[in-house]
């Protein structure tokens, strides 16, 4: 359907018609990195990581492209992270980074919502992070050979239309060959597992605290990223 032509017997449907699931519908796992873009951590005051930093959200956490995400109680500072998404799609197990990128079936974009005042509470990102439908992932999946290179996508997070981040997937501190190699050091992945490789500057939280203006409801943020579409969501 690249070039406009349709597939004999198919159907089309206008996409407003369409009503998305997450493109992954049941991860078996979801393997999140923190900290994974160089000036992401310089605006975040922390250090650069010596190794990747991971932490996880719960597989029933992920959202479809355009469902609504519900604001979690107790908390007022709610954080867009805009990130590539991996899906893991052949069994890896202590795998070289040369073999890595064998292991994927595709990539899509990625929003690692954040309740910032749960998640630096203790030392344990894990309550922050994983709220109700704070993982939405989508629109689609586009598989690895459609996409080349991961590591040299544009992307960008809007909300409410104006740009927040605008980044390379280049920028990585490890690549998408590194976090495969490492994560599959340790834990063995299977096909439906999903990565988020890491969100790059532009954060709320990164912005000077007099000037932090967190996410609202009715507030719409949106993914963009090269070859993979663009993902939006709303908080209500």
């Amino acid at each position: 359907m690249r070039n406009g032509s349709v597939p004999a017997g198919a159907v089309c449907i206008p996409v407003k018609e369409v009503q998305f699931m997450p493109c992954v519908p049941s991860p078996g796992k979801i393997l999140c990195i923190g900290l994974n873009y160089r000036k992401h951590a310089v605006e975040s005051g922390m250090p650069i990581p010596d190794v990747p930093v991971l932490f996880s959200k719960f597989s029933d956490t992920v959202a479809g492209h355009l469902e609504d995400v519900p604001f979690p109680p107790g908390s007022d500072q709610i954080d867009y992270e805009g990130e590539l998404g991996i899906l893991i799609g052949k069994e890896a197990f202590r795998v070289n980074e040369d073999d890595a990128l064998s292991h994927v079936f595709g990539y899509f974009a990625a929003d690692d919502l954040s309740a910032r005042d749960l998640q630096l509470r203790t030392s344990q990102w894990l309550i922050g992070k994983t709220c109700e439908k704070f993982c939405p992932i989508g629109p689609y999946v586009a598989t690895a050979s459609e996409v080349g290179d991961p590591n040299s996508l544009d992307l960008k997070t809007r909300v409410n239309g104006e740009l927040r981040q605008s980044s390379n997937t280049s920028d990585m501190i490890f690549d998408c060959r590194r976090i495969i190699s490492y994560l599959s050091g340790y834990v063995r992945l299977k096909p439906g597992d999903i990565i988020l490789t890491g969100t790059p500057s532009g954060v709320v939280l990164g912005k000077p605290e007099g000037s932090r203006v967190w996410l609202k409801r009715n507030d719409s943020i949106s993914v963009t990223i090269e070859k993979l579409g663009t993902l939006t969501n709303r908080l209500v």
